[in-house]
């Protein structure tokens, strides 16, 4: 989608359509958030097949249906692809498992993500991130979007134990899951882009786990702590071992690149802001806090209102399903002065939620800072300028917010 809007139009919220791929693909949703902020901020729709959703697009109440799992519960599905088809996981696979129990097992297998454990990892991922950097400075096109696909891959790969032979089919995997009619990734229609997607992803993890178990070792990696974890006195199930596996996969892959892709495109754009963050390395946390909420990789997440819940100046029906766009929140002018400018500059742009909110907030934080952090500090340190080398090209996803393609042309930094 367009992160830059375009110029202001005349939008009928009757007529806007939140299912359409194409508004995320080649459209413009920002100036109909701004809309729905300003006059319906729940907006009711739906779907030719019967299916209907709530919208919640102001920041508080974003914060609300993803903070408040007494109201707003997650075992019935948290993203958009789920819309009328109760998540089978539920109760099982941590993201859609409400406390206590999710309380139990996040605890348990978030140790190893702290800030403080992932800062073990920093020289690492610096290794890893300068060899992604290099061919981009050959002076030939680099498309930075493809590329990047591939960067959690090389940063969390070795972390979680996975060998980098498996890393590109891992990759390929995850996208499908994340943007099933994507013409790069589906393979036949939605449906069956999504089942063979979580069985492939699934079905790795749980040989991993049996490979693991029969070698009779540990590496230390994160999917081996999850394997010996004991939330609330017992050790996860094969089946829960599985499935948080394929989550915390999942969780790796799918949003930096994005967040990289769109943070660049947008110091492309402007310059200024580019030189700015060279000339203060200081700058790049807020740099990367403001490219999180600039992008907003994962533009939305789902919820079922417990019983009938009033929000937005209107009621959500007990049982009905609500989408939080975190997109909207993340530009709600009472948050974020002229929120539509990026700004490194900016004050409080760390209250951004591109990570969610609430119990659910990404568990993997931490180390997806310091990812970006240390890849703004190598390529500011040793890109001279960076230039569109072609159009971008948009992901055609509900979920995320990303592209597949962002040519560039880079030039090496001179050095004093």
């Amino acid at each position: 989608m367009r992160l830059t809007p375009g110029a202001a139009r005349a939008i009928d919220l009757a007529d806007v359509d939140l299912f359409d791929l194409d508004l995320y693909t080649s459209g413009d949703p920002h100036p109909i958030w701004d809309v729905m902020r300003a006059k319906a901020p729940l907006h009711h729709q739906v779907l030719p097949d019967g299916r209907e959703f709530w919208s919640v697009t102001r920041y508080d109440d974003v914060c609300r249906v993803l903070g408040d799992h007494r109201e707003f519960t997650s075992e019935r599905g948290t993203v958009v692809t789920h819309l009328g088809v109760d998540d089978v996981a539920a109760g099982v696979l941590m993201t859609s498992t409400d406390p206590p129990r999710h309380t139990e097992v996040r605890r348990s297998i978030g140790s190893k993500l702290t800030a403080r454990a992932v800062k073990s990892w920093e020289d690492t991922i610096r290794r890893a991130i300068v060899r992604f950097l290099e061919p981009a400075l050959d002076g030939g096109t680099f498309d930075l979007a493809e590329q990047a696909l591939r960067l959690p891959a090389m940063v969390t790969g070795p972390l979680l134990g996975i060998p980098e032979r498996d890393w590109d089919e891992l990759v390929k995997l995850t996208a499908m899951v994340t943007a099933p009619s994507d013409p790069h990734f589906q393979l036949g229609s939605e449906a069956a882009t999504l089942a063979i997607s979580h069985h492939e992803l699934v079905t790795y993890v749980t040989q991993w786990v049996k490979q693991r178990r029969s070698d009779g070792g540990e590496d230390g990696s994160l999917l081996d702590h999850i394997m010996s974890v004991l939330p609330g006195g017992a050790p996860l199930t094969d089946e829960e071992i599985a499935l948080d596996g394929y989550s915390i996969l999942l969780g790796a892959n799918v949003t930096t690149p994005h967040t990289v892709s769109g943070t660049v495109h947008a110091l492309i754009e402007r310059p200024e802001q580019f030189e700015k963050a060279q000339a203060d390395p200081s700058l790049i946390p807020n740099l990367v806090e403001e490219g999180l909420r600039w992008t907003s990789a994962a533009c939305n997440f789902m919820r079922y209102a417990v019983k009938d819940t009033e929000i937005g100046g209107g009621t959500i029906p007990a049982g009905g399903a609500v989408v939080a766009w975190i997109g909207s929140a993340n530009r709600d002018a009472s948050q974020f002065a002229d929120p539509h400018t990026f700004d490194i500059t900016r004050n409080g742009a760390k209250r951004q939620i591109a990570f969610g909110f609430g119990p659910h907030f990404c568990i993997g934080a931490p180390l997806a800072r310091m990812t970006l952090r240390v890849f703004f500090e190598e390529l500011l340190q040793r890109f001279g300028s960076i230039e569109l080398a072609g159009e971008p090209q948009h992901l055609r996803s509900y979920f995320i917010a990303g592209m597949t393609h962002l040519p560039i042309v880079a030039q090496k930094r001179k050095t004093p």
